[in-house]
């Protein structure tokens, strides 16, 4: 969703033009957003659940579907959990991007519950109802609600929503320890700053076909508004404080809405636990002399894969949307000069923008190393 931010918001200063969306009622609000202080998660998720199906601009036959991946949901285990875990998607996703690593946490023994993040779930004109206050009140809300339910809260967050979850921490005494996954402290883009000026005179920063039933394709330019304002939060936070509880942190080498490096830097400066892991996925940082980083290669050509994306490590490789043979394949990938193979068995698979070799790549949207991520969630956690 913010991979391109850098280009678009750089186009849309230099010129005077804005992106037009279609007459469709995906880019027409909702007008209102879902209620998300409920007393409890399952009458939270009820509602939720009901105002997706009678909101939702649906872009497929299976409807169910579609309601299903963008509810929020809560796994339970066999015997009552000691420890309890909340999830927040990213910018344009959904609560079902934490489906593979909520069900094996909820088999470890967790309480694991996705929420989604008001503005998401039905059409992306939805995002321009949101503010961050709204964002920043439904975490709170939850975590409180879910640190009634056990002795030991954990805050897990992709990308926007690692920002989100990690600004939290730093306020809430009641969280013991976070899992970010790609998360947006350091955007690649210089030019991220402008989002909340552009934001009164463009409605839409990227206008693209709406065919994934689990993300949104287009980008009003308030929700990059919302993006910047959870980076300016986040990056004083860690400005002028430690997180001393422990931290697994993920990131690609690759990832081409981040700048990995900064965020890299960032773990060894600001998040001082032992116990703390960050899991890089390239090459090996040159200089590294820090036993809490691992490194993954992500060069695996055996594989047809050349370089992580900011989305993959979420993924297990039998996803059956995401998987490497998901249901959905994402072609378009932000290439030039090269048109999709007619065999999908000649694909390579990387980070947006990856290219070379006359080799077409689409997005790779798993994560090969998914059992030893688990692994590391395992370590980290104390499990």
């Amino acid at each position: 969703m913010i991979r391109r931010l850098s280009v678009l918001l750089f186009t849309l200063f230099l010129l005077t033009s804005c992106a037009v969306p279609p007459d469709s009622p995906r880019f027409q609000s909702s007008g209102s957003l879902p209620p998300y202080d409920q007393e409890s998660f399952d009458q939270y998720v009820r509602e939720t659940r009901a105002w997706i199906a009678n909101n939702r601009a649906f872009i497929s036959e299976d409807r169910d579907l579609e309601i299903e991946l963008n509810t929020p949901f809560e796994f339970r285990p066999d015997k009552p959990a000691k420890r309890g875990i909340l999830l927040v998607h990213g910018l344009g996703a959904s609560p079902w991007y934490f489906i593979d690593i909520a069900t094996a946490m909820a088999n470890d023994g967790w309480l694991v519950r996705s929420i989604l993040l008001p503005g998401h779930g039905t059409r992306p004109a939805d995002l321009m109802l949101a503010d961050n206050e709204d964002w920043e009140k439904i975490i709170a809300h939850h975590a409180e609600l879910l640190a009634a339910e056990v002795d030991e809260l954990w805050l897990g967050g992709f990308s926007t929503g690692g920002n989100l979850v990690t600004s939290h921490a730093f306020t809430d005494n009641n969280v013991d320890g976070l899992l970010l996954f790609s998360p947006g402290f350091y955007p690649g883009s210089s030019y991220l700053f402008l989002a909340p000026a552009l934001a009164y005179f463009w409605d839409w920063l990227d206008i693209d076909d709406e065919d994934n039933i689990a993300t949104y394709q287009s980008l009003p330019t308030h929700g990059a508004s919302l993006y910047y304002r959870s980076v300016s939060t986040v990056q004083k936070n860690l400005d002028t404080a430690h997180f001393d509880k422990p931290v697994l942190i993920t990131m690609s080498q690759h990832d081409s809405v981040l700048n990995p490096n900064a965020t890299l830097t960032a773990f060894q400066n600001r998040f001082p636990n032992r116990k703390s892991r960050f899991v890089w996925y390239g090459d090996t940082p040159q200089n590294l002399d820090d036993p809490r980083v691992t490194a993954f290669t992500s060069h695996l050509p055996d594989r047809r894969i050349s370089t992580f994306s900011h989305m993959n490590v979420l993924f297990a490789p039998e996803n059956t949307y995401y998987g490497q043979a998901g249901s959905y394949l994402m072609l378009e990938n932000g290439q030039d000069g090269l048109a999709p193979p007619d065999d999908p068995e000649t694909l390579w698979f990387g980070a947006w923008g990856q290219s070379g070799a006359e080799k077409y790549h689409a997005r790779l949207t798993w994560n090969p190393y998914f059992d030893d991520l688990l692994d590391d969630i395992r370590e980290v956690t104390g499990d």
